[in-house]
C-alpha cells in the first residue's frame, strides 16, 4: 500500500466513499447528501495542510487530511480526519494512514496531534488511536447524534510529538 498526496484527480474516488462514510453517519458531523463539489473544500486540504491517499493496486482505498488544528496561537498542534473504503475497513489502511500523519506531523515541527471529535462509540477508532499513542482527554457528552445509539459522546484525544 502506498501513502501519497492526494491530487485533484483523485477527489472523485475519495468522494465515492466520502459520501457513503458520511450517509452512514456513525462517525462525522458534516453535512449529508453533498454532491461532489460540494463536499470537496471539506476534505482537500489546502497548505499548510495536506490530504492523502491510500493506494493498493491502482485503487484509492483511504484518505487522510491532515494541518494545523488551529490558526495563530494553536498552530502548533496538528489535528487529522481519516477516511476508509468500506470495502477496506480491517486491513490496516486506517492505521497506515495514522503513522503516516504522526509521522508528517513531526516533520512539520507540530508539538502534538489533536483529534477533536472522535465518537465514542466508534471502538475500533478508539482502540486504533489509542495503539498509536493517543489518550482520551476529555468528552464532551451527548456531542453525536448517532443513528443507532443516539446522543453519545465525542472524545477529544491527544498525543504529543
Amino acid at each position: 500500500m502506498e501513502i501519497r498526496a492526494a491530487g485533484a484527480g483523485d477527489w472523485p474516488s475519495i468522494y465515492t466513499f466520502y459520501a457513503a462514510i458520511m450517509a452512514e453517519g456513525r462517525t462525522y458531523a458534516f453535512p449529508e447528501g453533498q454532491s461532489l463539489d460540494e463536499a470537496e473544500p471539506w476534505w482537500m486540504e489546502r497548505p499548510p495542510g495536506q490530504t492523502v491517499v491510500a493506494v493498493a493496486g491502482d485503487r484509492v482505498v483511504g484518505s487522510a487530511k491532515m494541518g494545523p488544528n488551529k490558526p495563530g496561537r494553536g498552530s502548533h498542534i496538528g489535528t487529522a480526519s481519516f477516511l476508509v473504503d468500506p470495502d477496506h475497513q480491517g486491513k490496516g489502511v486506517g492505521r497506515r494512514l495514522g503513522e503516516y500523519v504522526i509521522e508528517w506531523s513531526r516533520a512539520q515541527g507540530f508539538h502534538g496531534i489533536q483529534f477533536n471529535a472522535v465518537v465514542e462509540v466508534n471502538e475500533p477508532a478508539v482502540r486504533l488511536w489509542t495503539s498509536l499513542g493517543f489518550e482520551v482527554v476529555g468528552t464532551a457528552p451527548l456531542a453525536f447524534d448517532h443513528p443507532d445509539a443516539g446522543l453519545v459522546g465525542q472524545h477529544m484525544m491527544f498525543r504529543l510529538l
